[in-house]
């Protein structure tokens, strides 16, 4: 498949149409009419690399160094333990929190930072199937997730099942068949938004009425998408939702996640995990748990300051930015470099296996190769960055507040050379890595 380029659209966004041949000097038109052009100004990024991983790590924002040096010296070196009062320490995670919110269509009040995606997904999980309409129902004991699932999610819904002695069960069906095993043995539906594997994007909005229906509750996994795909929980009837910081929120690595509970079931959810900064009162320093009636009750210990300055600064780098323009744009990278790389590419091993039609797929592209990892390592070694998937899959991910048309342009000319050279054959792209 080729593809021709319109430079602007008539809403000011690049648009590709069908037919003819993209040359990167069109590529290069794209990006200097690109209406988001100005957020790639916000990273910091590598001479000589083209980055195509914000799916699983995000970029490092400009200001994130000075924000952690400022947050190192001015508040921990200089104002010590004073700092959680005069830099407002103690308040970082609903500030953020609240920052977040937009980009995932909630209100300030329901959204909160904390912990890691995993722990989150465990307070969540055992909050939904402790509540007393699902504890006092002997039939409603299954958690009902997707088979292929990002594995953390599965664990943690085989160790709460552990946990509680099998009282709930984990139950796993093929993502296709999601929306019609929801029945009334469902307490909770735990699924991704996007699959990490191949970019599959669920319906929310179809989804959360189906488990309503049923009297069934979804917990969504946010990990993949928010960041990259407009969500809005609120209107779609999300009611439960965690994501991580570190991918297209751009927070740094290991950066804290976030959870999203609806306004109306806050103070009805009992949390598991009743750590002191969870209180209602956490500087009382009663001997007895009372929860905060609010989304405070999330938190557990003491919050991490630099992980969620970080993170501030991946947050603020959607300041003045449109998701749906995001969207836009996020959607002609990835159907540029899948039409390139059908073009160019699909003779010589790589077929995609990402859904093709836009609104059933998120930020990434995802392409089987019987060599997948020593392809990926040796797509790497020429500077442009993915990531490698067992068994045999290397991913693209587009972050579109910093990747740009002509990268795309690029990264696929350079895996073209490296399938038609062969050189992901070199031995030293055979011995597979600890982190892949």
């Amino acid at each position: 498949m080729k593809t021709q380029v319109n430079q602007v659209g008539q809403n000011g966004d690049p648009q590709l149409a069908q037919g003819g041949t993209t040359t990167r000097e069109q590529c290069l038109v794209l990006d200097a009419t690109d209406p988001l052009g100005f957020t790639r100004r916000r990273f910091h990024l590598p001479e000589g690399v083209i980055y195509l991983d914000g799916n699983s790590l995000g970029a490092q924002p400009l200001n994130a160094a000075a924000a952690m040096q400022h947050a190192m010296r001015e508040g921990w070196g200089d104002q010590l333990i004073r700092a959680w009062n005069s830099h407002d320490w103690v308040n970082l995670p609903s500030k953020v929190g609240a920052q977040i919110a937009p980009i995932v269509g909630a209100t300030a009040e329901e959204v909160i930072v904390a912990d890691s995606t995993s722990v989150n997904l465990f307070k969540l999980l055992a909050a939904a199937v402790t509540m007393p309409e699902v504890a006092n129902n002997p039939q409603r004991r299954v958690i009902l997730s997707e088979a292929e699932n990002f594995p953390t999610d599965l664990y943690v819904a085989q160790g709460l099942s552990a946990l509680l002695d099998g009282k709930v069960v984990l139950r796993t069906v093929p993502r296709a068949a999601l929306r019609n095993a929801i029945d009334d043995s469902v307490a909770v539906v735990l699924v991704t938004h996007v699959d990490y594997r191949t970019g599959h994007m669920l319906d929310m909005s179809k989804l959360n009425a189906d488990a309503k229906r049923a009297g069934a509750m979804v917990l969504w996994d946010l990990s993949h998408s928010a960041g990259a795909v407009p969500l809005a929980l609120n209107n779609d009837g999300a009611e439960l939702a965690v994501g991580c910081g570190y991918k297209y929120l751009n927070g740094g690595p290991g950066a804290p996640a976030y959870l999203y509970v609806k306004q109306h079931l806050q103070s009805q959810l009992s949390v598991p995990l009743s750590g002191w900064f969870g209180h209602r009162q956490p500087f009382e320093f009663a001997s007895d748990y009372v929860p905060a009636a609010d989304m405070r009750r999330f938190l557990c210990g003491t919050p991490s300051v630099l992980g969620t300055i970080a993170l501030e600064t991946g947050v603020r780098c959607f300041e003045g930015v449109d998701m749906a323009r995001l969207r836009n744009k996020s959607l002609a990278l990835s159907r540029l470099f899948r039409q390139l790389v059908e073009a160019q590419c699909g003779a010589l091993g790589l077929q995609c296996i990402s859904p093709d039609a836009d609104d059933e797929r998120g930020s990434q592209l995802s392409f089987s190769h019987d060599h997948a990892y020593a392809l990926m390592q040796a797509i790497i070694g020429r500077g442009v960055i993915g990531d490698f998937r067992r068994p045999n899959l290397v991913r693209f991910g587009f972050t579109p507040l910093y990747t740009r048309y002509v990268d795309v342009w690029d990264a696929v000319a350079v895996i073209r050379d490296v399938l038609e050279q062969q050189s992901w054959r070199n031995p030293q792209y055979q011995q597979q890595k600890t982190v892949t």
